[in-house]
C-alpha cells in the first residue's frame, strides 16, 4: 500500500488544478485517471471564463492559455451576447480554448510541480477510518491517504462510494455532438427551427470583428437537438443523419465520425461537498447543462477554494474544521450556476410564449444595470463568500492593482503565485505588525493612487490594508485599525505562535 496525503481521482481541469495547489502548498498528491493518458475524445468545454484567467493570473500561468486560445467577448446569456470590455479586470473578456487544450496545459504545469499521475488505473472503492481513507483500484493496488477527493466527473464513483445524495432534474432536452466529415458543406454557426437547435463548425477558425470565421480545413463539428431526452442507447450516425435531415432537410451527406456522444440538461449537486476524509469537486459535485460555458471554469475555481484549505489541515496549521468552510462557500455558486443553466434552457424552447419572454429578456440585457448583474454572474467576477457584513471588498475578488513597494512596483495578483496569503498594508508603513504569523502569511507596505473598482459594484472606498487569502478573496478589510484582524488571521490562516499573542 502506497501512502499519500492527497489522492485525488480524475484528471480532469479540476483535478489537475486541485493537485497544482496541492503541490504548491508542499503537500504531497497524486493524481488517478482511468484514461491510459491525457488524451480526449469529444467536444467537452469551449473555452474560459473571465475569473478563471484571472484565477491561473494569480498563480503566474494565464500566458499559457492566452497564447494557446483565442480573446473573444463570449460571456453571453441564452442568446444574448454579454460585452464585459468594460470591467475593471486584465482580463475583461473570454477565452476561446478547447478543453483538451486546457487539460495539456494544465496536466504540463503540474508534470513541472512533480505531481505524479497514474494513468490507466480505476479507482473501484475505499474505506474510511480514523487515521485516512484507504482506496481501492481496479488493478488490485491500494492507495492510503489522509483525504480523498473525488474530481472523477458527473458518474462519479467517489459520490456514490461515499453515498452522498445527488438531488435535482432529470433532463428535459437532449443533444447529439459529433466530430465528422461531409460531402456537403453545411451551414456554419448556430441555427433554429422547429426540431430545435443545430450548429456546424471546425476546430481551426479565427475570430474577425468578434465573429467567428471558420476554416475549411479538418473535420466538422456538429451538434443537433435529438426529440428523446430519455435515450440510454450509445449514439449512432445513423441517428444523427436522421436528425440532421428531420433538422435541415438534408444530411449534409454525413459519413467519417472520429467520436459520437450526447449531452442533456440534467441538473443535479451534490447535497454536501464533504463527507469526513471524502470531498467533491467539479461535476462530481454538480452537473448541468453546458449552455452558458460555466462547468470548466466553475470546477477549476472549486479546487482554488479548497486546495489551499486542505493544505493547511493536512500541516496543522488549521483545524479540520476549516474544510466546511469549503461547502459552505462553494455550495451557493454551485447552485447559482444551475439555477442559471437552467433558466438558459428554458430561454432556448422555440415555442411563441418562450420566443416572447426571450425577446423581453434580450431586451432587458440592453440595459445597463441587467447587463452589469448577469454578465458578472456569468464571467464569475461578482462572486462574493459571505464573510459578515463590512466593506464591499470582504468575501470578494481582490483587484490586480499595479501598486508601488519598498522593492520596486508589483502586480498585487504576482504575489499570489505560491499560493500563499498576504497582508496589504496601504496605510503607514510598519503600522500592522503580523509577525506571530509571519511564517504563513506574507506582508507588504504598498501604496496605490488610483481609483478602486469592482466588476458590477463600480467605485468603492479605498482600504487602509487588506488580508488576500490564496484563492485570491478578501479577508479583512481595514479602516484605519485593525480590529477584527486577529480574528481573521485565526480563521483563516491558524492560531498566532504560542511565544506572542498580541497583535498591534
Amino acid at each position: 500500500m502506497t501512502n499519500h496525503s492527497v489522492v485525488i481521482a480524475g484528471a480532469g481541469p479540476t483535478g489537475l488544478m486541485l493537485a497544482g495547489e496541492l503541490a504548491l502548498a508542499g503537500v504531497d498528491v497524486v493524481i488517478v485517471e482511468r484514461r491510459p493518458n491525457q488524451e480526449l475524445s469529444g467536444a467537452r468545454a469551449l473555452g474560459l471564463m473571465s475569473r478563471t484567467l484571472e484565477v491561473f493570473d494569480q498563480r503566474g500561468i494565464v500566458d499559457r492559455f492566452l497564447s494557446a486560445g483565442k480573446i473573444a467577448q463570449v460571456t453571453g446569456f441564452a442568446v444574448t451576447r454579454l460585452d464585459i470590455s468594460d470591467f475593471p479586470t486584465r482580463h475583461n473578456y473570454g477565452l476561446a480554448l478547447r478543453q483538451k487544450y486546457i487539460e495539456r496545459i494544465l496536466a504540463g504545469w503540474v508534470t513541472e510541480l512533480r505531481v505524479p499521475i497514474l494513468y490507466g488505473p480505476e479507482i473501484t472503492g475505499f474505506v474510511q477510518h480514523d487515521a485516512g481513507v484507504d482506496v481501492t483500484l481496479a488493478d488490485g493496488e491500494s492507495l492510503r491517504a489522509q483525504y480523498l477527493v473525488g474530481c472523477d466527473g458527473g458518474r462519479s464513483v467517489i459520490r456514490k462510494t461515499a453515498g452522498i445524495d445527488f438531488p435535482g432534474w432529470d433532463p428535459t432536452t437532449s443533444n447529439i455532438l459529433a466530430e465528422v466529415e461531409m460531402t456537403e458543406r453545411p451551414p456554419y454557426g448556430v441555427h433554429r427551427s422547429a426540431a430545435g437547435l443545430y450548429a456546424f463548425g471546425r476546430e481551426e477558425y479565427e475570430v474577425i470583428n468578434g465573429e467567428i470565421v471558420y476554416k475549411e480545413v479538418g473535420p466538422i463539428g456538429v451538434m443537433v437537438t435529438e426529440p428523446n431526452p430519455s435515450s440510454t442507447t450509445e449514439p449512432t450516425l445513423e441517428d444523427l443523419k436522421r436528425l440532421l435531415i428531420a433538422a435541415c432537410g438534408t444530411d449534409y451527406g454525413v459519413h467519417s465520425p472520429t467520436w459520437i456522444s450526447r449531452f442533456t440538461d440534467a441538473t443535479r449537486q451534490a447535497a454536501q461537498y464533504r463527507s469526513g476524509r471524502v470531498l467533491l469537486a467539479g461535476d462530481a459535485a454538480h452537473v448541468h447543462s453546458p449552455i452558458g460555458g460555466q462547468g470548466l471554469s466553475t470546477g477549476v475555481q472549486d479546487a482554488v477554494n479548497l486546495g489551499w484549505k486542505l493544505a493547511q489541515v493536512i500541516k496543522g496549521t488549521s483545524p479540520d474544521s476549516l474544510l466546511d468552510t469549503y461547502h459552505a462557500e462553494r455550495h451557493p455558486v454551485g447552485a447559482r450556476v444551475l439555477k442559471a443553466t437552467m433558466a438558459q434552457v428554458a430561454l432556448h424552447r422555440e415555442d411563441a410564449r418562450t420566443l416572447a419572454v426571450r425577446d423581453i429578456v434580450g431586451d432587458l440585457l440592453k440595459m445597463e444595470e441587467p447587463r452589469k448583474h448577469i454578465a458578472g454572474m456569468m464571467s464569475g467576477l461578482d462572486i462574493r463568500y459571505d464573510l459578515g457584513p463590512g466593506h464591499p471588498l470582504l468575501g470578494r475578488r481582490m483587484p490586480d492593482l499595479d501598486v508601488d513597494t519598498a522593492s520596486g512596483p508589483r502586480r498585487v495578483f504576482s504575489f499570489l503565485h505560491d499560493a500563499r496569503p498576504i497582508l496589504i498594508n496601504f496605510g503607514a508603513p510598519r503600522a500592522i505588525d503580523i509577525a506571530q504569523w509571519s511564517e504563513r502569511v506574507q506582508s507588504v507596505d504598498a501604496t496605490y493612487d488610483g481609483t478602486w473598482q469592482l466588476p458590477v459594484l463600480g467605485q468603492v472606498a479605498a482600504p487602509d490594508a487588506v488580508l488576500i487569502r490564496p484563492d485570491g478573496y478578501v479577508a479583512w478589510v481595514g479602516d484605519g485599525t485593525t480590529q477584527g484582524l486577529a480574528e481573521a488571521l485565526t480563521t483563516w490562516f491558524g492560531n498566532a505562535r504560542a511565544s506572542d499573542q498580541r497583535t498591534k
